[in-house]
């Protein structure tokens, strides 16, 4: 796609981010309602500007023909606890494409953008979560060739 560019998110992103962090949580509150409140998103603007300014915790955008369509959150991670190996982390706190721009690889294009640029910064490893529930999710992922690393799991009382 020679008209979709990728960059680091800016301050004037913010309304666009907005519209997809509540596409992305109205999957989760669909998918449990018991966790995730009926129309609400993930961050604050406040928060948003906050996370835009860190650099341990990068926000990428995809435009195509200028206009954002998607996101990825991300979150710079050492695992060096007890009897784990030093290892940095580059974690995906959220990907998303907009409902209406899926199916022109613009997922794939941001994942593949979000690999690179962990191997450049000498990550061992991306990580991400998928909600149980979100099979279009976990069949995007494993299509991007994720595999399970843990599992968690509950018991609602």
């Amino acid at each position: 796609m020679d008209n979709l560019n990728i960059r680091r998110a800016a301050g004037s992103d913010i309304p666009v981010l907005d519209k997809l962090l509540y596409q992305v949580h109205r999957v989760h509150s669909d998918i449990r309602p018991d966790l995730f409140k009926e129309g609400a998103k993930k961050y604050t603007d406040a928060e948003l500007r906050d996370i835009l300014m860190d650099g341990q915790r990068p926000v990428f955008v995809a435009e195509l023909d200028g206009v954002v369509q998607g996101y990825a959150f991300c979150v710079h991670q050492r695992c060096a606890a007890g009897s784990m190996t030093d290892i940095k982390t580059l974690y995906i706190d959220d990907l998303c494409v907009d409902a209406e721009a899926r199916g022109r690889h613009i997922g794939r294009a941001l994942y593949e953008y979000v690999l690179a640029y962990a191997k450049e910064q000498g990550c061992y490893n991306v990580t991400l979560n998928v909600w149980a529930g979100n099979d279009s999710a976990m069949k995007f992922y494993e299509r991007m060739g994720l595999r399970p690393q843990k599992t968690g799991m509950e018991t609602i009382l």
